[in-house]
């Protein structure tokens, strides 16, 4: 019975491969209590990382327009205080080459909102003041593309016995892709070999008003959804005889997104207003002047997801670094918990099994052991 006790001992420590100690598998309410949490965190981790992987973002690139002989197109919906009559629009995109304006249409209408329309034109003057101090809300506006509200001025809901005091001009021109200007002013355009006049003599000075309201002004293809600068802009004449001026910076955009694909273009604008007097050195003529200039770079706007296989990885990392942490965390709370209560007992030696080697038994003792006292 001895000598099979020896013999399978021997065996034991003749096995080469290493064996898992059995405090490694015995069942502990600390291990229990580790693992819950750590499937837990693993468990949100990963779910919060799915929406991650979900979510996009927007890529910039700049590159040189090279697009010269295509036609712009500038889409225009303004309302202006006085009647269709007394307006015209005139588009000049050289000094001496008008455009024709057949695109427009000259609508009467009452300049006072309603006030479901009013509701909506101060919802859309927040949006503005927001897109103006935090310029990462165009990408969200970039990214939900034909999921927005439209951004033309709602129908009237009332109907009113008041006389149409103002004339809505919209529609689209076509232009070629140079630096020009359109602007809206009192009386018909005429053409002639130095530019175009405007016959005004027949209107009354007193009846200038040039009080205005841009729902809409943008260039390239029209994007429902997409807010530009001068949407919702709204000025209020304070003299008859008032000029106002708008500088625009065209940027030629190309737009790449899941749901829609447009060559499209942004822009930057620059206002000025001031009244006509030419007894005060102030020249000109009353009006709304928009110049506009087209920039040689153009911007491309792609929308970007995570790859799959990212995914996976940022996956394995989370769960193989949760796994990690908690088991050196457990490990350091057992020591610090086992020194506290005075169960690590340092320096403690244990004999060792006896052995047969070469068919002889270890003679070999333990200096410390209960044998050693008798």
């Amino acid at each position: 019975m001895h000598e099979e006790d020896n013999t399978l001992n021997f065996v034991k420590e003749m096995d080469a491969f290493p064996k898992v100690p059995e405090s490694y598998v015995e069942t502990t309410a600390s291990g229990g209590t580790v693992s819950v949490l750590a499937f837990t965190a693993m468990a949100l981790l990963a779910f919060f990382e799915f929406f991650v992987y979900r979510d996009t973002w927007m890529k910039y690139e700049y590159e040189v327009d090279k697009d010269f002989t295509s036609k712009l197109r500038i889409n225009i919906d303004i309302t202006v205080a006085m009647r269709c009559q007394c307006n015209s629009v005139a588009v000049q995109v050289a000094p001496e080459t008008m455009v024709a304006s057949d695109g427009l249409q000259y609508e009467p209408v009452i300049f006072e909102l309603s006030p479901q329309q009013r509701l909506w034109h101060r919802t859309l003057l927040l949006i503005q003041n927001h897109l103006r101090e935090e310029h990462s809300l165009q990408d969200v506006l970039f990214r939900n593309i034909m999921k927005g509200a439209p951004t033309a001025l709602p129908p009237r809901e009332d109907d009113p016995t008041q006389p149409l005091n103002a004339c809505r001009i919209h529609g689209h021109l076509y232009v070629n892709k140079v630096a020009g200007n359109f602007h809206i002013t009192v009386g018909k355009a005429i053409p002639h070999p130095r530019g175009h006049a405007h016959l005004a003599a027949l209107v009354s000075h007193e009846t200038y008003n040039f009080s205005h309201r841009i729902d809409h002004l943008s260039f390239g293809e029209e994007i429902p959804g997409i807010l530009n600068p001068l949407d919702g802009t709204e000025k209020v004449s304070a003299d008859h005889n008032q000029m106002f001026q708008y500088f625009i910076t065209i940027v030629p955009t190309k737009l790449q997104t899941y749901k829609v694909s447009a060559d499209t273009h942004q822009y930057s604008v620059t206002e000025r207003e001031r009244v006509i007097n030419h007894a005060a050195g102030s020249h000109g003529v009353s009006g709304i002047f928009m110049k506009y200039d087209i920039s040689s770079l153009m911007v491309k706007v792609t929308e970007q997801h995570m790859p799959f296989w990212q995914f996976l990885v940022r996956l394995c990392g989370i769960i193989g670094g949760i796994f990690s942490t908690t088991g050196m965390l457990h490990g350091l709370v057992g020591f610090c918990v086992d020194v506290v209560c005075c169960r690590f007992k340092l320096g403690v030696y244990k004999p060792k099994s006896m052995s047969v080697f070469d068919g002889h038994v270890n003679s070999l003792t333990p200096l410390l052991s209960e044998n050693a006292e008798h």
